[in-house]
């Protein structure tokens, strides 16, 4: 295995928890084209299309990667997994899934601040998710990062997508509202063209504008990886998303089995 990243790269994941990947996926891009035609071609029943006004719509959907070729081909043929091993420093890579989010123009749906790891059946230290871009992306519709939020040592209460929580009750506090004070936080974002990439850890607090634009759509492929310490977390009266619901894993046991293959 050769190493595919600077450790200048790998230093900005592991302090900041965002950095960019310049061109990484450059040969993959017309690979996930294909898997995300494919994907909205045949939505899973638990997708999300959040339609706006003027005709846009949002489109999100998870856990295809076993029917739909092109994306397993990605996530085991691709360079993923060795490069999300160099920025989370672990010895293995294992999948725990794939995230497709589809802005077309006009959706009027922003991707609101919020962290991953809330949302999951999941406790690990080791994380990483890879986002990659499959339209030209401007400064001002990309996804942005709080710088160093993945080290406050807090997990903020998850919503879906149209701002509404996922548990009313889960004990969690309210994310402070990002936009209200953009000059108190450290505020990454960058333009990005098809076969860059984005990682970020699940704790980084992270979102994204509204796709204004009359023409352009923003299409993206997110492969989501763990390392070596992921175990399975079960938390009583919590809904997570994705759910997995045919998983028989305890809490506590180890990350495993036919919905979360080793790459690595």
């Amino acid at each position: 295995m050769g190493k595919h990243l600077s450790d200048d790269t790998i230093k900005e994941f592991q302090t900041q928890g965002a950095t960019l990947l310049k061109g990484v996926f450059a040969d993959w891009v017309d690979v996930l084209r294909a898997g995300v035609a494919a994907n909205m071609a045949d939505p899973a029943p638990n997708a999300r299309n959040y339609e706006t006004e003027g005709g846009g719509r949002f489109f999100v959907d998870y856990c295809n990667w076993a029917r739909i070729d092109q994306y397993e081909d990605f996530i085991f043929n691709s360079p993923a997994a060795e490069v999300g091993a160099e920025l989370m420093g672990s010895k293995g890579a294992r999948l725990f899934h794939e995230h497709v989010l589809v802005k077309t123009p006009k959706a009027g749906t922003p991707t609101p601040w919020h962290q991953d790891l809330p949302y999951y059946c999941l406790d690990a230290s080791q994380t990483v998710s890879i986002w990659i871009p499959l339209d030209e992306i401007p400064r001002d519709r990309t996804l942005e990062f709080v710088a160093g939020s993945h080290e406050w040592g807090k997990f903020y209460r998850p919503q879906r997508f149209d701002g509404t929580a996922l548990n009313e009750n889960d004990g969690l506090e309210e994310l402070p509202d990002i936009d209200a004070a953009r000059d108190d936080y450290d505020i990454l974002g960058w333009a990005l063209s098809p076969g860059d990439a984005l990682a970020f850890d699940y704790r980084t607090i992270h979102g994204a504008p509204a796709n204004t634009s009359s023409i352009a759509q923003r299409r993206a492929f997110s492969l989501r990886l763990v390392g070596d310490d992921a175990t399975f977390a079960r938390r009583d009266g919590i809904v997570t998303s994705p759910p997995f619901p045919n998983v028989t894993l305890q809490h506590g046991d180890p990350l495993d089995g036919a919905e979360f293959p080793k790459l690595l």
